[in-house]
């Protein structure tokens, strides 16, 4: 028959499993107050504090737990994941090798080790967390952590068509991995300029991605970015029809023929834009549009380079069609340069929404 406190335990387990950290932590330390040198239960109170964000208790906690146990492979991978949180790299190497040597055979000692060489900036060493993700990969083929492990290091060395078997090996394992959804469409991002269909899939798996975990600012960022670069993209027929309009404007007040010259820099106002939003919906399906507008409608930088488009746009119509107003062909210049400066302008507040991480 289970003890109190050895139910405690399993208590504190399974409330740890279901993510209820202050609650596990508690069970934990009743267990604790009866039997202080148990390693297994100062392991998951460690673990629970690294999760409340209290490294300093979480490493005190997993040292207590590695004296009382010094070969716990649990405290030694534990003691590597808060290290690596509070930035001590060497020290957390250290753990990760310590855990490695005293279980070559478990997957999660190499998917440890991998993930702290994959921090540091020398190509060596991300090599070796390649060769750590792939050895991970081959005593546990059937965890999608370590595929996704195996695709980002391959993506950090640039082989992105490994990284990306990795990644939908990933998902096909775990369809739930919002870091591998994330992942497989930045590298399909990449290739939108020569594979048709690309720049769909990167929206698409951003998505997932935000959905998948509300809390992930990366996947938001990227659709920041992606409808930021549909804003910015449309500048261009924004200045095509800018300068057509001026230019029959002009031409206008200077006592050429209306009706050819007003129907010829309508028509290229009409085929512009008319082209650009063909594109744009074959572009973007349906399904997306909601997401990137969501999106958009938080996003200072995507709203100001719409809103310099736009008024181009206005201005190109207003222009040619009160031709006679000479107040528009004054407003001309400043308007040029304002969307010239709200584009750099706007790209510049925009990475500096970037995530961190």
């Amino acid at each position: 028959m289970t003890s109190p406190t050895g139910r405690a335990l399993l208590q504190a387990d399974a409330l740890y499993d279901l993510g209820r950290y202050p609650q596990a932590a508690a069970e934990a330390g009743r267990h604790l107050a009866e039997h202080p040198d148990d390693a297994t239960a100062l392991t998951l109170l460690a673990r629970c504090h690294h999760h409340l964000g209290d490294e300093p208790l979480a490493l005190e906690l997993v040292e207590r737990a590695l004296r009382a146990e010094p070969e716990s492979i649990g405290a030694w991978l534990t003691r590597t994941h808060v290290l690596l949180t509070l930035k001590e790299h060497e020290r957390a190497e250290e753990s990760a090798r310590r855990a490695v040597a005293l279980a070559p055979q478990l997957w999660a000692t190499h998917y440890t080790l991998g993930t702290v060489l994959d921090r540091s900036v020398r190509t060596e060493r991300k090599r070796a967390a390649y060769e750590s993700a792939r050895t991970a990969v081959s005593l546990a083929p059937e965890e999608s952590d370590a595929h996704f492990l195996v695709g980002l290091t391959a993506q950090r060395l640039g082989n992105h068509q490994v990284a990306e078997r990795a990644y939908e090996t990933a998902l096909r394992l775990d369809p739930q991995s919002s870091e591998a959804h994330n992942n497989l469409s930045l590298l399909h991002l990449r290739r939108r300029w020569w594979r048709p269909g690309s720049w769909t899939k990167a929206a698409d798996g951003f998505v997932q991605s935000a959905a998948l975990d509300l809390a992930d600012r990366q996947a938001r960022f990227n659709l920041e970015t992606m409808a930021w670069g549909i804003a910015a993209g449309a500048r261009w027929v924004g200045l095509l029809g800018f300068a057509t309009a001026s230019i029959a404007s002009a031409r206008l007040r200077g006592g050429g023929d209306v009706l050819p010259t007003t129907v010829l820099a309508a028509t290229v106002l009409l085929a512009g834009w008319g082209g650009w939003f063909l594109w744009l919906t074959r572009r973007v399906p349906a399904r997306l549009r909601r997401p990137l507008l969501l999106v958009s409608r938080g996003c200072k930088p995507v709203l100001a380079m719409a809103a310099a488009v736009g008024v181009l746009a206005l201005h190109s119509v207003l222009t040619l069609a009160l031709w006679r107003v000479q107040l528009f062909g004054t407003l001309a210049f400043p308007l040029f340069w304002a969307a010239i400066i709200t584009y750099w302008a706007s790209r510049a507040r925009l990475q500096r929404r970037a995530p961190k991480n």
